[in-house]
């Protein structure tokens, strides 16, 4: 029976799930950067706030990637432990078929049944890959949503003439450098934070 490679397709769909867990784990990780002075610009003002450090520190961002996180582990456990099933029957099956414990009757039964099982493990996997998939990007959709509709309502107080989202540490982008006075990340991660913790309270 030809078994290896749809093994070895099943365990990659595995590690494919076990991998965006891990990086959505590094990236609740980050240290946040050091405070900046707080923003002086007057309206009309570009400003801009550092994205990387917003997810970090917002703290709906936080939840959300914990429970996708627990959620996608427990999938990818439950992923593994029926590859795991199955590469044993496999090779109990092997080894009886090459110590000639069975008829080839038997064996043809056998065969066909790792067969079927061997599908629906990798039907599962699929399923569970794409199920973690959506809920990815729900979850991303759900944070990118309520820091773009806060960042609205902030700017509509504020009345600044733009407002740029920045990312990375070496060379951010779209912003490399600037005056301090015009980033407004603090401002904005303690605005988020207020206003989730509100959006909690009601919801209790």
């Amino acid at each position: 029976m030809k078994k290896l490679p749809l093994i070895l397709s099943i365990i990659a769909l595995a590690g494919v799930i076990a991998l965006a867990v891990v990086n959505l784990a590094q990236g609740n990780s980050k240290k946040p950067a050091p405070a900046q002075s707080e923003s002086s610009a007057q309206p009309g003002a570009i400003v801009y706030f550092n994205m990387d450090r917003v997810l970090a520190e917002y703290d709906m961002a936080n939840d959300l990637r914990s429970v996708f996180e627990t959620k996608a582990n427990s999938i990818n456990q439950e992923v593994q432990r029926r590859v795991n099933k199955f590469q044993k029957d496999a090779n109990s099956f092997q080894d009886k078929l090459n110590k000639g414990l069975m008829t080839q009757s038997t064996a043809q039964v056998q065969s066909q049944k790792l067969q079927e099982q061997q599908a629906s493990v990798e039907n599962y996997a699929n399923q569970k890959q794409q199920e973690i998939l959506e809920e990815q990007q729900v979850m991303l959709n759900q944070i990118s949503d309520a820091i773009k509709s806060f960042v609205d309502e902030y700017n509509a107080t504020m009345g600044y003439g733009m407002i740029l989202a920045t990312q990375g540490e070496i060379l951010p982008a779209p912003v490399v450098t600037a005056d301090a006075s015009l980033d407004i990340t603090d401002a904005l991660i303690e605005g988020l934070n207020a206003a989730y913790v509100k959006e909690k309270g009601k919801s209790e």
